[in-house]
């Protein structure tokens, strides 16, 4: 066999190898998209809302607008409860999850409805976290709140960690303020999701998640 045939099949698969790599990058990203825009929010245990970045135990306008939509769901008694979590950084007063408690009491959520979860820098952390506090007390189901480009990875991960969720994502924060910026976070998201489906880790984080 000549090196010109040898060359022709290197080429072949090369170019198969790289068709076949944007089409997962394509329909990952478009599963992305599609459940950014459906809200799925079934009578469940607990409302979980994934924590975001904080300020000396005031939620960031991520953040807020996240909490916001699990009252809002809480009002409607989708579930009896409302889990926040996430951790806090070297130097923090505040975790995450107890700004979020914070947050929710002082806009009417009894404290007795609200399980603050304080553990977990990322999202994959404070989904085991999470998954820790289900088997404990017999939970199953939860409606997950995030921003929408965060839905699908957030959801893999609970399914993964053997939560029955679904996801209601926010829609009234920065993370949906502009078509530049959902380009930016579906990119990141599809990022992080094909890493996680790879290498089974969180280790690719996306802007305002945890």
């Amino acid at each position: 066999m000549t090196p010109l045939f040898w060359l022709k099949w290197t080429l072949r698969v090369f170019f198969g190898l790289l068709l076949g790599a944007t089409l997962i990058v394509v329909f990952v990203a478009g599963h992305i998209w599609w459940l950014a825009r459906h809200d799925s929010h079934p009578r469940s245990d607990a409302i979980v809302v994934l924590g975001a970045s904080q300020f000396n135990g005031t939620p960031s306008a991520v953040f807020a607008a996240r909490l916001d939509h699990a009252k809002a769901l809480y009002d409607a008694h989708v579930a009896p409860r409302i889990i926040t979590v996430g951790g806090k950084l070297a130097g923090d007063e505040f975790t995450e999850a107890r700004a979020g408690q914070n947050y929710l009491v002082s806009h009417g959520v009894p404290s007795d409805a609200i399980l603050p979860v304080e553990s977990g820098n990322d999202t994959l952390q404070s989904v085991r976290a999470v998954s820790e506090q289900f088997k404990a007390r017999g939970w199953q189901t939860a409606v997950i709140v995030t921003d929408p480009w965060h839905c699908l990875r957030a959801r893999t991960m609970a399914r993964d960690a053997h939560i029955d969720a679904q996801t209601s994502p926010e829609r009234t924060g920065p993370a949906v303020n502009s078509r530049g910026t959902e380009v930016r976070y579906i990119t990141r998201e599809t990022i992080a999701y094909i890493y996680y489906s790879i290498f089974g880790n969180d280790n690719v984080h996306s802007t305002g998640a945890v």
